[in-house]
């Protein structure tokens, strides 16, 4: 099998001329140029032979090339049509690679494991532009798809925001989604100079490896991630203020004053100050409160 040959400029600037392509904007499309990064990603998915791979916005198929070399099999959805035509030609080296020219938040991925996968997990490996990052991480885990693992390129302080912890200002509804669902880790901090063109801020690869349950248990999810999020709509006033002003808490001031007292937590302490087990707690309360109705 051809050993990956993108992952350089020299080489990839041949390939968008050959192809006059045309960068959009729309896309958020910047491309990897540098294959120690490259080779950083693929160790970090630990990626096997043994691995079904989706890979989501492949390019021009730089990273592809890489995932099919050490991968079983990869797929790999790509949004952009004008990309497809390149990806066909970079990568008619490998039988292992599938191209599916949509968009991933429209494709079945649960029908695409079972007949890719035997419906076991999968790895997800991405270079995401950044105004969709959060929707396409939190559709693969909200949905309960079969996901082992996401190994992300995203921007470096949207990966600050997925790992850090109560108290600091990057703290908020995306850092608890994410730590609800997966333990995340930071694996390289990429700069503008990795990409072609070159972005104007920094990136970092992050890895969120799935939990087989959560760390910490809920009666309903659905409303613990409803407070979570009314917590830090309004970030500056107090919690009980933010719920009360909430349209998505159905109950009056005095009924989340009593779950907070219940859950020993203060009704002028803020939402960034709080764990995921204290939300968790406070959705609780709230389901107390409900059946006791």
């Amino acid at each position: 099998m051809t050993r990956p040959y993108l992952g350089n400029p020299k080489d990839t600037i041949e390939v968008l001329h050959k192809y006059n392509f045309v960068f959009q904007k729309r896309f958020g499309q910047n491309f990897l140029i540098d294959p120690h990064v490259l080779e950083k990603i693929i160790l970090s998915a630990n990626i096997t032979k043994d691995d079904f791979v989706l890979e989501i916005g492949p390019g021009i198929g730089t990273m592809t090339q890489y995932l099919a070399e050490a991968a079983r099999e990869v797929t790999a959805v790509e949004i952009d049509h004008t990309l497809i035509p390149i990806l066909r030609d970079t990568l008619k080296d490998w039988d292992n690679v599938i191209i599916i020219n949509d968009d991933i938040l429209k494709v079945d991925i649960k029908k695409l494991v079972m007949e890719k996968n035997d419906g076991k997990p999968v790895k997800v490996v991405a270079n995401l532009p950044y105004y969709i990052t959060t929707p396409i991480i939190m559709t693969l885990f909200e949905k309960k798809l079969p996901v082992d693992s996401i190994t992300v390129m995203v921007q470096k302080e949207v990966a600050d925001r997925m790992q850090v912890g109560p108290g600091t200002k990057d703290y908020g509804a995306l850092s608890l989604a994410v730590q609800y669902y997966a333990k995340p880790e930071i694996v390289a901090y990429v700069p503008p100079n990795c990409f072609i063109p070159r972005p104007k801020v920094g990136s970092a690869v992050i890895r969120l490896e799935r939990y087989d349950k959560p760390p910490v248990s809920v009666k309903n999810e659905s409303l613990m991630f409803k407070i979570i999020r009314a917590s830090f709509n309004q970030r500056r006033k107090t919690l009980l203020n933010s719920l009360n002003n909430s349209s998505e808490i159905n109950y009056t001031k005095e009924e989340i004053l009593q779950a907070l007292n219940k859950c020993g937590i203060p009704s002028n302490i803020r939402g960034e100050a709080l764990t995921l087990e204290q939300f968790a707690d406070i959705a609780d309360e709230f389901e107390n409160l409900k059946s006791q109705i």
